[in-house]
């Protein structure tokens, strides 16, 4: 992507791993890279308690009556569930994790705008996660991960915790956005223009400016929740003279954007999958960029959707159907145009790109069934069922988690400096594609028929249902192990990585070594195309395996001129 490319193909023996050891090293840091390591490893830790406390959920579920805990406890577990998936993975996951480790090297930048800040985000990320965990051993925390009144402000005051870690972790979701947004704006490498950025650097500006401009609302909502708890003040509970629907709408101006910050990332992902796997530009690139922005526009419109039900008047209802519709175009676009650009494209099938197609099948029906729930006669029948439920994991789990997983794989080599194993990978995509589809399609069945959601029972007629759901979580939750696995091994075992084997055209792979070293780039990169004109890496890819730098030769990708066939 720019003239100093020839210069990575010898890997230095330092590198931002090894430059410096210690553990202090590691906790003061500002390199962006160790920093996204860092928040990897303790997202990974958080998944896994939201994860486990879900398997507990559909264990129960297994079958009717008292399966394995009662009914309060059950909505202890569901309820600690969401809020440690959303607020303390979802939320922070991608822009966290491959924002922190990846965007600094797509600008051609030695680092974020503000090193201290984005360290302190991690901590200030650390203080929120260690509040939700002392409240999950508080006990008694049941009103849903939506803190619905008035319930929440009569229940346990446990949610205190609860509510105090959602405001601390707001920060660093703000902290973040700042960041990313002024680096963008101000470290581009010479050349970079915005026409030249890769969508996934769009895909993070995007979702910045929602987490700036949202983020806010709901630690307002907080603190207002806090102190009637705290003060008796009445703002939300009618007992003492508050609106419990002011709280819908303040919940939801921020935690429907909230679905963007969690979506929108995902997007850049796998567009920055498909483009090299298939040996094309992403069609329609400006589009596709654009409608990135729209959608984080379109996102601050719409949260009425959520509250049909609520009492708000027809006019309202009917305005935030239309405005639901609208928001299905941008996002319709992309879909497009990532299936246009695999057309005639030279199909490379490698564990990205699968788990690239597992997202645009999973996403594609989890944003259908969104359009579905926008339709006022249809909202009202599904409202609070099941087929919510899956709805909301079909665009959760199957497109952000299944896009983080697939960039993580696609960023693996670089940020580890080691090669996984392609068949191990590629069973643990088979596995959590069906896993997934099993544990939540019957979920879609089930809300069409009735089964409300949290509920801890259900008649007969839904067994059958409920336990194909279970069987699938246990298939699901056997995949993500066998990633965790890939990637352990990959650390014990795995091969060197070459600089560049995926051949693809971004600045991280064209311009740094892998792993990369303390300020990324041995000279500062001077870009002269954009990021996926693969005809100017060929010479570079090439010419990576025989550097006799001790890394694998990889097998190449297929060439840049399009062919029908898949290889």
């Amino acid at each position: 992507m720019s003239q100093t490319a020839s210069a990575v193909h010898h890997s230095p023996k330092e590198n931002y791993l090894n430059h410096q050891k210690t553990v202090w090293s590691w906790m003061s840091t500002v390199d962006h890279k160790r920093i996204g390591v860092m928040y990897l490893v303790t997202l990974a830790v958080m998944f896994f308690i939201g994860g486990m406390l879900a398997l507990l959920v559909r264990l129960e579920l297994l079958t009717p009556g008292v399966t394995i805990m009662g009914p309060d406890t059950y909505n202890q577990v569901f309820t600690m569930h969401g809020i440690v998936m959303v607020f303390l993975f979802l939320v922070p996951s991608i822009p966290a994790i491959l924002g922190n480790f990846v965007l600094p090297m797509h600008l051609g930048a030695i680092d974020v705008a503000f090193p201290r800040l984005n360290l302190a985000s991690y901590y200030v990320y650390l203080a929120g996660g260690a509040l939700v965990l002392f409240g999950l051993f508080a006990g008694e925390i049941d009103t849903g991960w939506t803190f619905y009144t008035p319930y929440s402000s009569s229940a346990s005051s446990a949610v205190l915790f609860l509510t105090s870690a959602v405001f601390v972790a707001g920060f660093s979701s703000i902290f973040t956005g700042i960041n990313f947004i002024v680096t963008i704006h101000k470290m581009r490498a010479p050349g970079l223009t915005w026409n030249r950025l890769s969508l996934f650097t769009w895909s993070i500006y995007a979702t910045s400016i929602v987490q700036v401009l949202a983020t806010p609302v709901i630690g307002i909502t907080m603190v207002l929740l806090f102190f009637e708890k705290m003060l008796h003040i009445g703002i939300f509970d009618p007992a003492l003279g508050g609106d419990p629907v002011l709280f819908q709408h303040f919940f939801w101006f921020y935690s429907h954007p909230a679905v963007y910050i969690m979506i929108l990332p995902a997007f850049g992902v796998v567009s920055e999958l498909i483009a090299p796997f298939c040996r094309q530009p992403i069609s329609g690139y400006k589009f596709v960029a654009l409608s990135s922005v729209a959608i984080a526009f379109l996102g601050f419109l719409v949260w009425g959707h959520h509250m049909f039900v609520s009492g708000q008047s027809v006019v309202s209802s009917v305005i935030f159907s239309l405005i639901t519709y609208f928001i299905g175009i941008p996002t319709g676009v992309k879909v497009l145009n990532w299936v246009t650009t695999m057309y005639k494209g030279s199909i490379w099938l490698k564990t990205p790109f699968l788990y690239a197609l597992s997202f645009l099948f999973l996403f594609t029906i989890g944003g259908l069934t969104g359009i579905m729930l926008g339709v006022l006669a249809i909202d009202i029948h599904l409202h609070d069922t099941y087929f919510v439920v899956s709805h909301f994991h079909y665009v959760m789990m199957g497109g952000t988690v299944v896009a983080a997983i697939g960039g993580l794989h696609y960023w693996w080599p670089k940020i580890t400096g080691k090669m996984y194993d392609e068949v191990s990978a590629k069973i643990a995509c088979g596995l959590i594609f069906v896993g997934f589809n099993l544990t939540f399609f019957p979920q879609l069945i089930l809300g069409s028929q009735g089964m409300p959601r949290r509920y801890h029972d259900y008649v007969e007629a839904f067994a059958g249902l409920h336990m194909a759901s279970t069987i699938g979580s246990w298939v699901l939750a056997l995949g993500l192990f066998v990633v965790l696995g890939c990637f352990v091994h990959s650390l014990r075992r795995g091969k060197p990585a070459p600089s560049n084997p995926w051949g693809a055209a971004t600045l991280e792979w064209t311009n740094a070594t892998s792993p990369p070293s303390p300020h990324n780039f041995v000279t500062s990169p001077i870009v002269t195309h954009g990021p996926y004109d693969f005809d100017a890496v060929e010479e570079i890819f090439s010419g990576d395996g025989a550097s006799g730098d001790g890394s694998v030769q990889m097998d190449q990708p297929p060439s840049v001129a399009p062919s029908s066939s898949a290889s």
